[in-house]
């Protein structure tokens, strides 16, 4: 799958600086999201994170029966040639074969697990977690062995574990029609993911650092960005299956909406346990208004009413043009609130389009721009962490340990920032919901 975002092919963009903004050796000293060590660790929070993502929607899918479930595996097995694509550009050909051999097969006994609950085949579903119970060790022997040991096997196979917990109990929540905790699972896979990508790049950088020119996976900048990919992608990957959701009456849809509100929470309790509780109240009013905006839209397409689609429509352009001045104005003119409003616009056409293509059944069209959309806020978070760091630079100064995470595939990996390195963005989305609220009521 040849999406605009994978233009250039991984094996250059891995290891070759393709921004104009990534730092040069002599830059070290700054706090930077764009370092070459920093765009690795993003690529793999953008392939992993979606992989776990797409990989819960598709057994979700396949539980279903869903017309759309051969289009949601192929954008699951196109992820997985990019995440393979990835591997080769650091260890070669060869481990990139073996690595998609492996990663394909284990997707495989995730789908012979969906089709054991299908045909209530206990034998069936006991084998395909066997199998999982053997790849996650002989994948944490891979990835030992490719990382020099840097990676430790035995930690990675209880990082495994986990995902393949994750992802069953995702998938058996879904099916007892548990779908509040299908969705909590769903969360938690995804954000486990990040746990992984913060290891392996620290593993990989560490084992070729003139590849990526002496710079660090792992600072208070890197986590800044990884932050906002987390949020900002979730957000999007949420939305559009709220919306498909919404369209069809699906039985899960209130706990799919609970769920893009969580992650909106999951931003204004952190507002509210540094600028206070109004702050924070004041964010989720604005961003669940947007978000409202969007539910609009599907209510408008579901009763055929393109006056209300275009309400939607609209208010999601009042909220852009807000949004943007007033990041312009707030990070200096660091950020132009006329591309701002330029790229709002493109997530909102994301959405839109994504939503639009489902409902009209072209279903190949609805997971490429999936694809699209959720590649298209580790840009977002890019461009604001740079900003952020580069407004307040001695918040990002620190140096971090210089010790390798204990596992690489979650667990002890993903440790929680200090709240510090939230300060200067939460600063930015608290003064938002001021500024937002100003606005509409002049």
């Amino acid at each position: 799958m040849k999406n605009a975002f994978l233009a250039v092919p991984l094996s250059v963009s891995l290891l070759i600086p393709t921004g104009l903004n990534v730092v040069s050796a002599e830059d070290h000293a700054k706090p930077s999201v764009t370092t070459e060590a920093v765009e690795l660790r993003s690529t793999l929070d953008n392939l992993l994170s979606e992989h776990a993502y797409l990989a819960v929607e598709t057994m979700r899918k396949g539980a279903e029966g869903a017309p759309d479930f051969n289009e949601a595996a192929g954008a699951l097995s196109a992820n997985t040639e990019d995440l393979a694509g990835a591997i080769s550009s650091v260890y070669g050909e060869e481990a990139g074969e073996k690595f998609s051999k492996m990663w394909t097969s284990h997707i495989g006994f995730f789908v012979d697990y969906v089709k054991g609950t299908a045909e209530n085949d206990e034998e069936k579903k006991q084998n395909a977690l066997n199998e999982l119970s053997q790849y996650r060790q002989d994948f944490s022997q891979f990835l030992e062995s490719a990382t020099g040991e840097r990676l430790e096997a035995d930690a990675l196979a209880e990082g495994l574990q986990m995902h393949v917990n994750q992802l069953i109990g995702a998938f058996d929540s879904y099916v007892a029609g548990d779908y509040a905790k299908a969705y909590e699972y769903e969360r938690e896979a995804i954000n486990h993911m990040y746990g992984v990508s913060k290891g392996l790049s620290s593993a990989i950088v560490n084992q070729f650092p003139d590849k990526f020119n002496n710079t660090k996976a792992v600072t208070p900048a890197a986590d800044l960005r990884s932050n906002l990919n987390h949020l900002l992608s979730e957000h999007a990957g949420l939305a559009m299956m709220a919306m498909q959701n919404g369209i069809e009456g699906s039985e899960d849809f209130k706990a799919s909406t609970e769920a893009l509100a969580n992650n909106t929470d999951d931003l204004a309790a952190a507002i509210s346990s540094i600028y206070g509780e109004e702050a924070g109240q004041q964010f989720e009013k604005m961003w669940t208004g947007h978000i409202g905006d969007f539910v609009t839209y599907v209510q408008g397409t579901a009763k055929d009413d393109a006056a209300q689609k275009e309400k939607a429509m609209e208010a999601l352009k009042n909220y852009r043009a807000d949004f943007s001045q007033f990041l312009e104005t707030a990070t200096d003119g660091r950020l132009d609130a006329d591309t701002l409003s330029g790229n709002l616009q493109q997530h909102v056409d994301y959405l839109i389009n994504t939503f639009d293509s489902y409902v009209e059944e072209d279903y190949a069209a609805t997971y490429d721009k999936l694809r699209e959309s959720y590649a298209h806020m580790f840009g977002a978070s890019k461009a604001l962490s740079g900003a952020f760091v580069s407004q307040y630079p001695e918040k990002f100064a620190m140096e971090m340990p210089s010790e390798m995470p204990d596992t690489g595939m979650g667990g002890t990996a993903n440790t929680n920032t200090d709240l510090w390195i939230f300060a200067s963005i939460l600063a930015l989305i608290s003064a938002s919901a001021l500024f937002y609220r100003k606005q509409r009521n002049q």
